[in-house]
């Protein structure tokens, strides 16, 4: 059977939260015909594998800490049963499920055509979808848009199959007693923390000494040590070599760490060890569309490929910013430009505030001081850090409470806040306010003019000696 032909002046493949924001501007704000194409869910990682349910379970998570708290505050909180972890994975799927229809009815609100299936390039303008019931459809576009975002990492190891991605995390029925979460990064140390605070014995195994590499020194070196007092049991200078399947459930993982060799015996081998672009079934090359080495589409500040009319954004790009945010501003910004006539749209990527949620939670934006060293000198920079435990602790027990850090990277003269850092409770609500600051170009004067709000935590932020 000939395959169904369609045309449209912006084909976006990928329904993550790039794409469809870059979509919907194109076609609701411009009039462009788009045509969107997706294979799984839509929203893309964050709605259903990401942001959204982790953000709820983490939720979870801090209500679990609350209750514990709450003896501290002369509440006797008693729990008549363990957290019911089935209950709330079945609301949280419901929950995002009613997302999924939230965005496509979006999209027929803004007359973006929407095909369910998997496309691939024919030619720089031709890509070939398959949809769902084996029809194929030839779309002919005038402007590509690659959003089809990344997908997590699994070592080659024997028995690495027998572990679960960060996808798989979200797929969990039943609560798992005893977890083995392999990766240094965000989202090895969000979901480490969430299994912690709800109760399940957690093993991070980690390459160095120290995770969250990419933040600033304080940030490693406050929350690594503060998820070692907590409990966590944290395997320094690791690596792993093979899992086996011991039946009823349990694997058993093979490793070497800073105190030798060994085996643990878990119900869950969870790999967060970095993500790859999602491009195995694009048949890219039938575009002209380069990639580097790391496999990411390499793009100017205009989500500009090396191939004219086609485009790229979102986690498949080169820029190192996996964050939903960041690509849906991206998004609409290219909309403006290709569709509305602004020429010189495009999406600021200096600056970008960024948060972890941890145990406790991590902010930050600008450069790190070793970032701010090197690009002003060590001579032109100035650092405002304080240590303190919040208000929120006070009435705990020593072993209860958690710190607090802040962190301030100020360069020149000036005193220009080119990076603050911070850590600990209520930090990603706060982050966003002071993140409009830097953008502004805030100096540390302009900071110690503010007022500061009393009592809380980010008053330090606005009198740092």
């Amino acid at each position: 059977m000939a395959p169904i032909q369609k045309e449209a002046d912006y084909l976006v493949i990928g329904g993550g939260s790039g794409g469809l924001a870059s979509a919907r501007k194109a076609s609701g704000a411009y009039g462009a015909k788009v045509i969107a194409v997706e294979n799984k869910r839509l929203g893309g990682t964050c709605v259903n594998v990401g942001c959204v349910p982790k953000k709820v379970t983490w939720n979870a998570a801090a209500i679990a800490e609350t209750i514990h708290d709450s003896k501290a505050y002369g509440f006797s909180v008693q729990q008549t049963a363990p957290f019911d972890w089935t209950t709330f994975k079945h609301k949280r799927d419901a929950y995002v499920k009613r997302l999924n229809g939230i965005y496509e009815k979006n999209l027929g609100n803004d007359k973006v055509e929407y095909l369910h299936g998997t496309a691939s390039f024919v030619d720089p303008h031709t890509v070939k979808v398959v949809l769902d019931d084996n029809t194929e459809v030839s779309v002919k576009a005038k402007n590509v848009l690659v959003a089809v975002g990344g997908k997590p990492n699994i070592p080659s190891i024997e028995g690495a199959e027998l572990g679960i991605t960060s996808d798989g995390f979200f797929d969990l029925e039943t609560q798992p007693k005893k977890v083995a979460v392999v990766g240094a990064g965000y989202i090895a140390v969000e979901m480490a923390g969430m299994f912690h605070a709800l109760g399940t014995e957690t093993h991070l195994f980690i390459r160095q000494d120290k995770f969250l590499r990419t933040f600033d020194p304080m940030i490693q070196d406050k929350v690594t040590a503060e998820y070692e007092r907590q409990g966590l049991h944290l395997h320094k200078r690791s690596s792993q070599s093979k899992i086996e399947d011991l039946g009823n459930g349990q694997k058993r993982l093979h490793y070497k760490d800073a105190d030798g060799e060994g085996t643990l015996d878990v119900d869950t081998v969870l790999w967060a060890i970095g993500r790859s672009p999602e491009l195995d079934k694009l048949n890219l090359p039938a575009s002209g569309v380069s990639t580097n080495d790391k496999g990411h589409i390499p793009v100017d500040k205009f989500q500009n490929t090396n191939v004219p009319s086609i485009y790229a954004l979102g986690d498949v790009c080169d820029k190192g910013f996996e964050l939903t945010p960041v690509a849906i501003a991206a998004g609409r910004k290219l909309s403006d430009r290709v569709f509305g006539g602004h020429k010189d749209a495009h999406l600021e990527y200096e600056n970008i505030p960024s948060v972890v949620f941890a145990h406790p939670e991590v902010g930050s934006i600008g450069m790190t001081e070793p970032e701010a060293v090197e690009a002003y000198g060590k001579e032109n920079i100035k650092i405002y850090s304080t240590n303190f435990t919040a208000m929120y602790f006070a009435m705990m027990e020593p072993e209860d409470k958690q710190p607090t850090s802040y962190k301030l990277v100020c360069a020149g003269k000036e005193e220009k806040v080119v990076g603050l850092h911070i850590m600990g409770a209520g930090s990603a609500e706060m982050l966003q306010g002071f993140g409009v600051a830097v953008r502004m170009g805030a100096t540390k004067a302009d900071f110690d003019r503010c007022v500061a709000i009393h009592p809380v935590s980010a008053e330090e932020l606005v009198t740092l000696k």
